[in-house]
């Protein structure tokens, strides 16, 4: 059984039609990178699989569970939003970490929310936050950030902004991390930082969506590579097919803008 199925994902925003029938799966411990031309869909597409936007039609299902689908005709509840997002974390193009909070308090803010809805809570509040900080002290750690714990994000490079967010996203342990082009708001020298933590990710068998214009990190890094245009996947196979062979001019087209 597939983690991730997404079958026949359309969205529209009035009379713009951005999403046109997307479908693909995906394997626990998969990489799978999303490449294509600006204003092709790829980050609507992440948006929708994670309930920022809610698809116009089609069909979202994680483990089996169908967390979407439009053939049942009926509106999702806030609660039901907020539940399904549980399954997915969601890395942005700039961090978006809160300015007021320490890197530690950034990644550790949402358990300690989710946390007060566990039973039992207010009796063992103190013990329950210290395992929370120290679970999220390691995953800072696990980025490179160990010495970092109290830093504000002014204080941080772009990089290491971006790392606490990848931290952050992890701290809720999702079944699936969403990366939208993270790597774009940096300079050149502070990319492969944040590269190195999402190959480490990747060995570890962390299941990821990638959007990325980084051919040569989605060529050694995925599973498989999705190149969509104009609201379709136009395109899509292992990252040997796609990115040396590929079969559609359109992507040849696009890939040869990568000196490729």
């Amino acid at each position: 059984m597939a983690l991730l199925e997404v079958k026949a994902l359309c969205k529209s925003f009035d009379e713009l039609q951005v999403l046109r029938g997307v479908s693909f799966s995906m394997e626990q411990g998969e990489t799978l990178s999303i490449i294509g031309p600006s204003g092709g869909g790829k980050t609507t597409l992440l948006r929708c699989m994670n309930f920022l936007e809610i698809p116009s039609s089609g069909r979202i299902s994680v483990n089996g569970e169908t967390l979407f689908d439009s053939a049942g005709q009926r509106t999702l509840s806030e609660s039901e939003i907020r539940r399904n997002r549980l399954h997915f974390g969601l890395v942005f193009q700039n961090f978006n970490l809160f300015p007021q909070y320490t890197a530690l308090e950034n990644v550790s803010l949402a358990p300690k929310l989710q946390a007060k809805e566990r039973e039992g809570y207010k009796a063992r509040r103190r013990e329950i936050n210290a395992e929370i900080e120290a679970r999220c002290t390691e995953l800072l750690r696990r980025v490179g950030l160990g010495d970092k714990l109290g830093y504000y994000p002014h204080q941080l490079s772009g990089g290491q902004q971006q790392r606490v967010a990848i931290a952050r996203a992890l701290a809720l342990t999702p079944e699936v991390l969403f990366f939208d082009e993270p790597t774009s708001a940096l300079d050149p020298e502070l990319t492969g930082e944040v590269l190195n933590v999402i190959r480490q990710l990747a060995s570890e068998k962390m299941t990821m969506v990638v959007v990325t214009h980084e051919m040569g990190f989605a060529e050694a890094v995925s599973d498989k590579v999705l190149f969509i245009d104009g609201g379709l996947i136009a395109e899509q196979g292992s990252p040997e097919q796609v990115l040396r062979n590929p079969c559609e001019e359109r992507t040849r087209q696009f890939l040869s803008g990568y000196g490729r």
